[in-house]
């Protein structure tokens, strides 16, 4: 099986190095890789150029950009690396983040799982993060969620889901979409993967203005969205939190703001939520 890989970079000259480097160590090498140089004004594209010019697997896009915002702004830099090239040619699409170091045998894993197994549609590994010099689990409590960093979907899936959405929340859109199409995700515990820079260090939005937006373009209804609320006050003690992120969700409801999912995958994603609900209670 042949991978694509698209990997979006904004201002990542520190970081990049670290990913392509362990791209090119892979065991498997079938694969082509389109880094999307989303208008970086560093020394990124000088970056990206020592490995184009000396590796036909690579390639490069360059866009402009303009504010950086979490979601729609790496799923368009996705999309036009995605754009330049003829997807029948392979079989794995992935989506990388360009702060991620993969462990050598990465692809080789995800390329066996998806062979053996016609019934994934997504496979990833897990986040690892630096502290104290150890690398140790990112903490998500979601160890059966493939993260937004490290994405790999078998094409056909990929296609039947519509590919990635323009959203906030698009990777989580991804996995309720695939299992309602009969897709499997799965989580490879063994593939450990270190993540170099914190996730979301770069935004400009406040913590309770992305935690409310984000619940908006997933989709939630209002009583689902202030659960949520509620779980990520909790987790720092904070009741202002709350109001904090409701206000953004409430905003966004006035404003109508346009969501990137049709009524029925709206209608999935809540009762997929609703399901994820109930079986928390009924472990209580």
């Amino acid at each position: 099986m042949r991978f694509l890989i698209i990997i979006p970079a904004h201002n990542e000259e520190e970081n990049l190095p670290f990913t392509l480097d362990s791209l090119q160590q892979q065991s498997f090498k079938d694969f082509k890789t389109v880094v999307v140089n989303d208008g970086s004004t560093d020394r990124t594209a000088e970056v990206i150029r020592k490995y184009t010019d000396r590796d036909s697997r690579f390639q490069t896009v360059d866009l402009q950009k303009s504010a950086h915002q979490p979601g729609s702004k790496v799923v368009n830099a996705f999309k036009n690396g995605l754009k330049i090239q003829d997807i029948d040619e392979f079989d794995i699409i992935c989506k990388f983040d360009a702060d991620i170091i993969l462990p050598e045998n990465y692809l080789e894993t995800v390329e066996s799982a998806f062979k053996n197994n016609p019934e994934f549609g997504l496979v990833g590994g897990l986040l690892y993060v630096e502290k104290e010099s150890n690398w140790v689990y990112e903490g998500n409590s979601n160890k059966h969620h493939v993260r937004g960093p490290m994405k790999a979907y078998r094409k056909e899936c990929f296609l039947q889901i519509g590919g990635l959405r323009e959203t906030l929340g698009w990777d989580n859109i991804d996995s309720i979409l695939l299992e309602d199409l009969g897709w499997k995700e799965i989580v490879l515990p063994e593939l450990q993967v270190k993540l170099i820079k914190v996730k979301g260090a770069d935004y400009t939005i406040r913590p309770a203005d992305y935690y409310g937006r984000y619940f908006y373009f997933l989709g939630l209804n209002r009583f689902l969205a202030y659960i949520a609320s509620s779980k990520e006050a909790a987790k720092i003690k904070s009741v202002s939190f709350f109001f904090n992120i409701i206000k953004a969700y409430e905003t966004c409801r006035s404003e109508k703001l346009e969501l990137k999912i049709s009524k029925d995958e709206q209608k999935s994603i809540n009762n997929k939520r609703w399901e994820m609900l109930k079986k928390k209670w009924l472990k209580m």
